[in-house]
């Protein structure tokens, strides 16, 4: 590829997110186990090189988990007070008093 071609393709890359799943696909073979699960005989550098591999990925993946849960937690903290400041501005109301905005005046009424 010559210098023109790859600087027409890097406006075509860049505007592409990468993939955040990619490393995790590559860590999984073709068939949706990871590669060597199913007894290939690697050597046991190979199987310490994948073990922490896939420590990596575990912990990403709490790490995220942990990301996820606090998000849902203060939503619902968010939706917790949002009832009680309903609730409160209800109350503080009396019961029959409805409040009514107030609309143009009729000028005919003095």
């Amino acid at each position: 590829m010559t210098g023109n071609n790859l600087n027409a393709l890097r406006p075509h890359l860049m505007s592409q997110p990468p993939d955040p799943f990619e490393f995790l696909k590559s860590l999984w073979g073709p068939m949706g186990l990871p590669a060597g699960s199913m007894g290939l005989g690697l050597d046991p550098v190979e199987i310490d090189k994948r073990i922490a591999e896939l420590k990596s990925v575990e912990n990403w993946l709490n790490m995220n988990l942990n990301v996820l849960r606090t998000a849902v937690h203060s939503l619902e903290m968010q939706k917790s007070g949002l009832i009680a400041m309903q609730e409160a501005s209800g109350a503080a109301k009396p019961q029959g008093a409805q409040h009514t905005p107030p609309g143009p005046r009729d000028p005919s009424k003095k």
